[in-house]
């Protein structure tokens, strides 16, 4: 069975179906940090500058986890904004385009992992 997901600190399943709406809306709205939290205590971390997107996997609290990928992209981009008012550069060969990471964030709703042709770097 696939694990539910919700916000964090929220009580409202999401659904696969809905991700994309959501995540879009949110980082319209200005909030570029998403936090999904499964029933099975792994934790999905979206956090965007609007283009690209830092998707993060964790198994449970205090794990490194991993995250998506794009090999070969060069450069640094700015504009990563936390909840907590802090902003973040990455390089982009740290983060995803962002409709890439939204197909990312959907498949792993749906399934329970990543798409098996994205990218990944395992920071444990």
């Amino acid at each position: 069975m696939v694990e539910s997901w919700v916000l964090a600190g929220g009580a409202a399943v999401v659904s696969a179906e809905d991700v994309t709406e959501l995540l879009r809306a949110r980082i319209a709205a200005g909030a570029l940090e998403t936090v999904l939290e499964s029933a099975s205590g792994r934790t999905l971390f979206v956090v965007s500058n609007t283009e690209r997107a830092m998707v993060m996997l964790l198994d449970h609290p205090g794990d490194p986890g991993e995250h998506a990928t794009d090999p070969g992209a060069e450069g640094w981009s700015d504009g990563y904004v936390l909840a907590n008012g802090q902003e973040d550069e990455y390089p982009d060969a740290d983060t995803v385009p962002l409709h890439e990471g939204l197909r990312i964030v959907r498949r792993i709703l749906t399934t329970g992992c990543p798409p098996s042709d994205s990218s990944w770097t395992v920071d444990r």
